[in-house]
């Protein structure tokens, strides 16, 4: 995926329809064709040379903004087995539900941001002229147990860098979820360009510390008493990594 290049349709419709989709997750296309108002046959052929183009793509009857972020990995450690994967849309109620929960119990206070956003946007994955949104989870039987997530704005004085976000619900710490998903998660920003990947935390949070820490990162700089967290004033923790 190029993260840096503007998006170039050569059609109003075909910008239209990418941007309908993208907007949206997944979509319907005869949904999408009623909505946009598109006459079906010109329809039909902008989706197809989107399609060849490698912007969108069809599953399961819907269509998605192609991400090019890998395949499904499957791990197995002592006492359990879970697959780390880029995320789909179908995924976002999922993600929004560990996101609170590991918000509430460490007081994250950047992830619960994303949590909101993409809960009042109801789309998970973003790529547009303006940002680049991209999740990768951790599932359980199908169930979403952990994430990274990786924001950054098409702007060009900020497009080598990327915020990144991570974290693994309470039950299923201590099996290796959080390294892999932080290993994938940087994986992917090297390979679409990022030189530098950044992240806050309060520091109250030790143990989100002392994992990026034992990961490479580096705290860059200390904002004193930025949160106000159950009454009490907490320090920002500004940690960041170089790829």
């Amino acid at each position: 995926m190029e993260t840096t290049e503007p998006l170039e349709f050569g059609h109003a419709d075909r910008k239209a329809i990418y941007e309908y989709v993208e907007r949206h997750g997944a979509v319907d296309p005869d949904d999408a064709q009623s909505e946009l108002d598109i006459e079906p046959s010109g329809f039909r052929h902008h989706v197809a040379i989107l399609k060849r183009d490698g912007r969108l793509e069809g599953e399961d009857g819907k269509l998605r903004v192609t991400i090019d972020a890998g395949a499904e990995e499957e791990y197995v450690s002592e006492d359990l087995e879970f697959h780390i994967r880029p995320a789909r849309q179908e995924d976002l109620s999922g993600v929004v539900g560990a996101i609170r929960q590991v918000a509430e119990e460490k007081t994250y206070i950047e992830a619960e941001s994303v949590a909101d956003e993409i809960d009042h946007e109801e789309a998970l994955l973003r790529h547009n002229d303006l940002e680049a949104r991209m999740f990768f989870v951790a599932t359980v039987d199908d169930d979403v147990v952990g994430w990274v997530h990786l924001y950054a704005p098409e702007l060009e004085k900020l497009s080598h860098t990327a915020e990144l976000t991570v974290g693994v619900l309470e039950e299923y710490r201590g099996h290796g979820l959080g390294s892999h998903l932080l290993a994938r998660g940087l994986e992917w920003a090297g390979a679409n360009g990022y030189e530098r990947v950044y992240q806050s935390v309060p520091a109250s949070n030790e143990d989100a510390i002392a994992f990026l820490e034992k990961h490479g990162w580096e705290t860059e700089a200390i904002r004193k008493d930025h949160y106000k967290l159950n009454g009490h004033h907490v320090d920002e923790v500004m940690m960041a990594i170089e790829l």
